[in-house]
């Protein structure tokens, strides 16, 4: 008996509260979307980029990228992966990178300043002007921030911001600590997971050192559906 999908990804329906969140949030709606092992692995080690996703399952990551109006990672990924951020596999226009960046550690030669739209990098107070003044040479944009107390951008602050500046959608693509920091402040509206069939034993898309670091609540996902594209399982919903 073959594999039967029970719908197919509503990538719309998903969206659909965006200007309500917007008006009565003041902030974006925010898409967490990444890949996983079978064991919640998202790579070997830190540092060490790894591919997950079936081509299918890339090309649906790309559709979800063009959807958005925006997409956010960390810095690590920045230096890892050296990402694009653009949308390739399928037709559609390209969301703004927006990038956690505290110290500004962006290489001027990142791919990410090759074209446009050029990130908009989010930077603490305290980062070096010189290093600011090389990026926005190479057409970065910097919003700069107070760092909370564990020297880290302010998630709440930031998605004011992005509100201000006419994003209404936010698509979350990692590492580790960037879907950490969202599912721990309570700032994921949506979530679709791509769910690898092979074992890793490496490390977890979800951070948790002790307890000071585990969620302050236990999200699930409601209205959830399932899909499998290529050798992949793709789970989506909305967080409660």
């Amino acid at each position: 008996m073959g594999w039967k999908t029970e719908k197919m990804v509503p990538i719309k329906e998903l969206l659909a509260k965006a200007g309500t969140i917007q008006s009565e949030q003041g902030r974006p709606l925010v898409t967490l979307s990444y890949a996983q092992s079978l064991d919640g692995s998202l790579t070997t080690r830190r540092g060490s980029p790894l591919t997950l996703s079936s081509p299918q399952a890339m090309a649906l990551t790309h559709q979800l990228r063009a959807a958005h109006d925006a997409i956010l990672v960390g810095i690590g990924t920045v230096l890892a992966d050296n990402p694009r951020l653009t949308v390739r596999l399928v037709s559609g226009r390209n969301p703004q990178p927006i990038l956690l960046d505290s110290k500004l550690r962006t290489p001027p030669q990142a791919r990410l300043l090759e074209e446009p739209p050029y990130p908009w990098l989010a930077a603490g107070e305290s980062a070096l002007p010189e290093q600011q003044a090389r990026l926005e040479a190479a057409g970065a944009r910097v919003l700069r921030f107070a760092l909370d107390g564990c020297g880290r951008i302010p998630l709440d602050a930031l998605l004011a911001r992005l509100a201000q500046e006419g994003i209404s959608s936010l698509m979350v693509e990692g590492g580790t600590r960037v879907i950490s920091a969202f599912l721990k402040a309570g700032l994921v509206d949506n979530v679709l997971l791509t769910l690898a069939p092979v074992f890793i034993g490496g490390l977890h898309a979800l951070e948790a050192s002790g307890p000071e670091g585990a969620l302050p609540h236990q999200p699930r996902l409601q209205n959830m559906g399932f899909e499998k594209l290529g050798e992949d399982l793709i789970v989506w919903g909305n967080l409660s």
